[in-house]
């Protein structure tokens, strides 16, 4: 199977953020692609961060699914499209999963918040395991994947042959420029946590950040291996389309996961 997960720039609008949607998911089909990946609270944007995010509301919500459900349906394309979700409780970070019919699967929430993050969003509660084209897959949105690694092992152990992971780590304002992959100089510990995930679990993990000037991570693809067999260059858009082997994601660490063995010691 070949996934594509699209690294872009901050969206100016409502409106620019849904046009690089369309032509990511464009692009992807055309690379025969049959799952493009978006970053985190792409729609109107991470809250908290280095811009400014456009206004969003219930309706801009229905407006883009019903636009990137019709896109998926035209070009016969699953989309992870990461986006606020607006509830009764408060906003949520999520990622809705539309498969190539233009059907909505369901969505995962951000159940872990970075502590930064309690002042713009609610946390969600529940978690889902997802299957296209009978690919099993999970969900762990960005400080989940990188402080909660439980979060990725719930849907290994049940089954999951990759999990995805939306998210924005980095700015356009100052920082570093970060120039190989995994580096062992100072840099933040983001990629390291991604070979992580994947080998302690024997499985994919697929992380997608944004485009950023001072990129902190690099949209990248980890295979069960834990080796980057993926990623793009910091600090440019672009698509990362890559081929995946289900059979080679075996999940056997995280198969032999035992939670029975962590029970409390009674004092003697």
């Amino acid at each position: 199977m070949i996934i594509a997960l699209a690294s872009l720039r901050v969206a100016a609008s409502i409106d620019d953020g849904l046009d690089k949607i369309k032509q990511s998911i464009s692009e992807a089909a055309v690379q025969d692609a049959s799952i493009v990946c978006f970053p985190e609270a792409y729609l109107p944007g991470l809250r908290g961060q280095d811009f400014e995010v456009p206004h969003f509301d219930e309706s801009h919500q229905e407006r883009a699914l019903n636009a990137v459900s019709e896109w998926s349906r035209a070009n016969k394309i699953a989309a992870i499209l990461g986006m606020e979700r607006v509830t009764g409780e408060g906003r949520q970070v999520a990622a809705f999963v539309i498969d190539g019919e233009g059907q909505l699967q369901g969505l995962q929430t951000k159940n872990q918040l970075d502590p930064t993050e309690d002042r713009f969003y609610v946390p969600g509660a529940t978690r889902q395991l997802f299957e296209i084209k009978g690919l099993k897959f999970g969900i762990a949105i960005c400080h989940e994947g990188w402080r909660y690694p439980e979060t990725v092992r719930w849907a290994a152990v049940r089954g999951a042959k990759i999990v995805f992971h939306p998210q924005h780590t980095g700015n356009n304002r100052e920082g570093v420029l970060l120039k190989e992959w995994g580096a062992s100089d100072g840099r933040p510990y983001y990629e390291k946590a991604m070979a992580c995930r994947s080998i302690e679990n024997t499985i994919y993990f697929a992380s997608v950040n944004y485009a950023l000037r001072y990129q902190e991570s690099a949209t990248s693809l980890i295979a069960p291996s834990g080796e980057c067999v993926g990623h793009l260059p910091y600090g440019q858009e672009g698509l990362l389309v890559h081929s995946i082997d289900p059979d080679a994601a075996t999940g056997l660490l995280a198969s032999r996961y035992a939670p029975e063995r962590c029970q409390e010691s009674m004092a003697e």
